[in-house]
């Protein structure tokens, strides 16, 4: 009975210590805090709204004007004072999980998250999912640090963060994994998506417990002819990735502008909320995050000239707040830009063509989407976010088509998404998690190891355990008698086709023939993509002149770690130019 309570608690233990159990427990924990942060986010944003907004009443009506300067300018002196470093968004979670192994500074998201508090109560026009992700990301960074955390784990941290930010913001668990997945790390695989899973389900969890995040009400829309309807949608899908684009130009020239603008940088905040004020002053339904005007939109409560006139001034607005150095997100914004451009189509093509279309509401739910998907270049993530803020499934075809629409026009037209092109101007290209001009630059002799250790064929399978067991190496390439390369024999070939009374076996048996190679003058990102088709971990490197000819092996953890290194240099090298 002893010797079975103690096997049970030594099991238990290795359980506990395993890198499964360990990377979920950190999950669930991010997940909470992440939560609990974002109750606190959403309570500190409605106290902001009310010091700026609520004793106005009594004041003159131009008065609006003044709030977003004001904002703009404790936004200034606030990052002047603390920040005094660069800026964060997502596009710094993003750079931090491919350039810098997922670390990122904590005090300074935290400080940015304070910031976009001010920026958005005040009325800036921005939205507030940039803040909560790196709210989540601040949180998984701070605790791969305290646990002593290296490696891929502190990028799944990071990962799980970011998904428990937007899950618990728009009550969107799914949407949350799938962002996480899109747009800051990159990667599908399953000790990566199974943690960012339950961040993001304990994130919700926490947040609807306490808070309650409130779903957008939507009518009860419905194709009404599939065929017809399914072409308006196309356009509407065409146009809203031409929006999108716009989006993205707008908020690019402006970030220009201000950086050139000969002012010091503590007032370009407030410049560009004066400017946000005087379009405010005139169409307050810029303010903001904007939710009740998306869901006026959704309930056909505008008219078509204010939707149009929306369209092209939730843009400038946006463009103001973020390019003259105020805090926020973009997601929001292109919410709210495309219901406003969904509304307006939908009331167009609705009093074209009464018979066959729904009303304008249904138009402005796909433009939400569509305009999302153009901006994000994550037309699932958008597609999810739609459908869990609305729990609305009767136009989810319609929705898609014009998400995927919009993505294929944008994306088209500027391969960079809004979160990645601040990355490129500071010269660094990032396609799904990783930094692309570097590994097309890097070649395989860079990475490659050029002592390897071979087996001969006509050895015994009992000579490869023991090889094996002495080495640490999970593959050797197979040598025929002449020195040729002859095959790879690998720990997936014992497990498969070796059994207890098989050791005498030789190698060649059991070895696989047909051999996955690379060549010295290809490069990286080529044998990754290769690697990751054949689900391998490293291939022997051989002569295009002669392909028997073995020059050297080639692993996964070889490019990481040239990868990795060149990035640092990289990285190195950009704050010295962007010092001097």
């Amino acid at each position: 009975m002893d010797a079975l309570l103690n096997k049970t608690k030594r099991n238990i233990h290795q359980w506990l210590q395993s890198e499964s159990v360990i990377s979920n427990s950190l999950a669930t924990l991010v997940g909470i805090l992440t939560g609990l942060a974002i109750v606190l986010y959403d309570h500190a944003l409605d106290s902001s709204e009310k010091f700026f907004f609520g004793g106005i009443d009594g004041y003159p009506r131009y008065c609006v004007i003044l709030l977003p300067a004001l904002g703009g300018l404790i936004v200034g002196v606030f990052a002047h004072l603390l920040i005094k470093t660069r800026r964060y968004d997502i596009e710094e979670v993003i750079e931090a999980t491919t350039l810098r192994g997922g670390r990122i500074s904590a005090r300074n998201a935290f400080l940015e998250v304070l910031a976009s508090i001010i920026t958005i109560g005040s009325g800036g026009s921005a939205g507030k999912e940039a803040p909560v992700v790196l709210a989540g990301s601040g949180i998984g960074s701070f605790l791969a640090r305290l646990f002593g955390i290296h490696g891929n784990r502190v990028r799944i941290l990071l990962g799980c963060g970011a998904a428990g930010g937007i899950a618990a913001s728009f009550n969107a668990p799914l949407a949350g994994v799938v962002f996480a997945v899109e747009v800051i790390l990159g990667e599908l695989e399953a000790k990566t998506f199974i943690p960012i899973v339950i961040s993001s389900v304990f994130a919700t969890l926490v947040s609807n417990t306490i808070f309650g995040v409130r779903i957008i009400q939507v009518s009860d829309y419905h194709l009404v002819s599939p065929f017809y309807e399914s072409v308006l949608y196309l356009g509407l899908g065409i146009c809203a990735g031409i929006i999108a684009l716009l989006l993205m130009r707008f908020l690019h020239a402006f970030h220009r502008y201000f950086d050139a603008l000969k002012v010091s940088k503590v007032f370009k905040p407030a410049i560009g909320g004066a400017f946000v004020g005087i379009i405010g002053y005139f169409y307050p339904q810029i303010f903001g995050v904007g939710y009740d005007v998306i869901t006026d939109a959704l309930s056909n409560e505008l008219a078509l000239n204010l939707m149009l006139a929306l369209v092209v001034l939730k843009i400038i607005a946006f463009a103001f707040t973020m390019g003259s150095g105020g805090s926020g997100g973009s997601i929001v914004p292109a919410l709210f830009t495309g219901a406003m451009l969904g509304g307006a189509y939908g009331t167009i093509v609705h009093g074209a063509f009464p018979g066959v279309t729904a009303e304008s509401g249904a138009y402005a739910l796909a433009g939400m989407g569509a305009v999302l998907a153009g901006t994000s270049h994550a037309p699932l993530a958008a597609i999810l976010i739609l459908f869990e803020l609305t729990r609305d499934y009767n136009l989810i075809l319609p929705i898609m088509l014009a998400c995927v629409v919009s993505n294929l026009v944008s994306s088209s037209l500027n391969p960079e998404s809004i979160f990645t092109q601040g990355l490129r101007k500071r010269g660094f290209n990032i396609r799904k998690g990783r930094e692309v001009d570097i590994m097309e630059s890097l070649l395989v002799r860079d990475a490659m190891k050029h002592e390897v250790q071979t087996v001969s064929e006509n050895k015994s399978v009992k000579s490869l355990v023991a090889l094996m067991q002495s080495s640490r190496h999970a593959g050797f390439p197979v040598l025929d008698s002449g020195g040729g390369l002859c095959g790879i024999v690998t720990l997936k070939d014992l497990r498969d086709k070796v059994k207890q009374d098989d050791l005498d076996k030789n190698i060649c048996e059991i070895s696989t023939k047909e051999v996955e190679v690379a060549y010295p003058d290809e490069t990286l990102n080529t044998v990754l993509k290769r690697l990751a088709a054949k689900d391998i971990g490293r291939l022997p490197v051989v002569s295009r002149k002669d392909t028997r000819k073995l020059l050297g092996i080639i692993t996964r953890s070889d490019i990481v770690n040239l990868y990795d290194k060149k990035v640092i240099d990289k990285v190195y090298q950009k704050r010295g130019e962007e010092s001097r």
